[in-house]
């Protein structure tokens, strides 16, 4: 059964298929993924690494935990599942919503 693998503290100029090449030294990788910001592109300097088999996610940890990858000393642990988020208090919607007889979006200022 695959593992998946946690790694931290990347460098940004780190690419998935570096993972990849990097990782496949300690067995067989299923899949490498660098994440990164959804609104600038941008790395976040962690990543995952599915390993094939639970021997090979082992045998990355100990070959890849605390060494150097891409000018970084990187992190490499066993990834946890995601925990449910819990809902952010105010959000986008705050209510109230526009009230064009005030003026609305108009910053109070009455067009009629």
């Amino acid at each position: 059964m695959a593992k998946k693998l946690y790694v931290g503290n990347l460098s940004y100029n780190t690419t998935g298929d570096m993972l990849k090449d990097t990782f496949s030294q300690a067995g067989t990788v299923e899949s490498a993924t660098v994440i990164s910001d959804k609104f600038s592109g941008r790395s976040k300097g962690f990543g995952f690494v599915e390993m094939s088999s639970d021997d090979e996610a082992t045998k990355a940890i100990e070959m890849f935990n605390g060494k150097e990858i891409d000018g970084r000393t990187v992190t490499v642990n066993e990834a946890r599942p995601m925990e449910p988020r819990a809902p952010r208090e105010g959000g986008f919607n705050r209510g109230g919503g526009r009230d064009f007889n005030r003026g609305g979006d108009r910053g109070g200022r009455s067009s009629w």
